[in-house]
């Protein structure tokens, strides 16, 4: 996926690394509320986030490396 430059950045550099640390920002802000919703989704239902983790046990313990 090509970038446009900045037009108030003279150089294409600068506005890439302006995007690279947007886009960690926005990354990081989507995982903090996705594991928000995860533990408001435990606690809402916890049975079936019981369910859940133990599948994911045994994904990981069937999974081969």
């Amino acid at each position: 996926m090509a970038t446009v430059p900045d037009r108030n950045q003279p150089s294409g550099e600068p506005a890439l690394a302006v995007n690279d640390a947007e886009r960690r920002r926005r990354r990081a802000q989507f995982l903090r509320e996705l594991n928000e919703a995860k533990a408001l989704r435990e606690r809402v239902q916890p049975r079936r986030a019981r369910v859940a983790r133990m599948r994911q046990q045994m994904r990981m313990r069937t999974f081969r490396w």
